[in-house]
């Protein structure tokens, strides 16, 4: 069920699969030419136009929010949450991600998470949000849930989001970096209930 997808630390993944597709690139100790990047808010350690331009080439498309464009070089592609969009074989759909406690992510942003169908596998990455009742009509295989708490939900909110999607696989992120650490996904696998795995993956730097 993972196969292909890489944690490359923070919220920071590459998927390989038939594509290479990054999604929030950020610290990237290696460049791989990208097919696809996905960028879920404007933040820098979620939109590092540093690691955009390493792994763009010709022809890379880029999806992010509409207030992100004005940063961004190439072919990109503006969304808003409810979005959905083909790019060649991937299945790319935008979904609602915000703080509902914080001021950090809010709803007006407009910010996004994603699903992405590739492979025969839906991929959820929740960007940076808290635990939001459009959870319960996400559906996917693999869901990479924030665990960190202070901008994100915490992995008790984080657990409870995985019982609302059901997936098959939790890969929890947004630790080890800034916030989080290893006892978040520790408290996380307590509380995650049956029939859900956690992997933890080693950060990819």
């Amino acid at each position: 069920m993972l196969q292909g997808i890489h944690w490359l630390g923070h919220a920071s993944f590459r998927i390989e699969d038939g594509v290479v597709l990054y999604i929030d690139p950020w610290k990237l100790a290696q460049a791989l030419p990208a097919d696809i990047i996905l960028i879920t808010h404007g933040h820098h350690d979620h939109l590092s136009k540093e690691d955009i331009a390493r792994i763009s080439k010709p022809g890379t498309v880029i999806v992010a929010p509409g207030a992100c464009r004005g940063q961004l070089k190439g072919d990109v592609r503006a969304v808003k949450p409810g979005d959905s969009l083909q790019i060649g074989e991937v299945s790319v759909e935008a979904v609602p991600s915000y703080n509902t406690n914080k001021p950090n992510h809010p709803r007006s942003a407009n910010n996004v998470g994603y699903i992405v169908s590739v492979g025969g596998r839906r991929i959820y990455h929740a960007g940076d949000t808290d635990l939001i009742p459009e959870m319960s009509s996400i559906r996917c295989d693999v869901a990479l849930l924030p665990i960190g708490g202070t901008y994100t939900m915490n992995a008790e909110e984080a657990a409870e989001a995985a019982k609302r999607i059901a997936p098959s696989v939790v890969v929890p992120m947004h630790w080890g970096d800034i916030v989080g650490s290893a006892a978040d996904v520790e408290r996380l696998k307590k509380r995650i209930g049956p029939g859900i795995e956690v992997a933890a993956l080693k950060p990819e730097r």
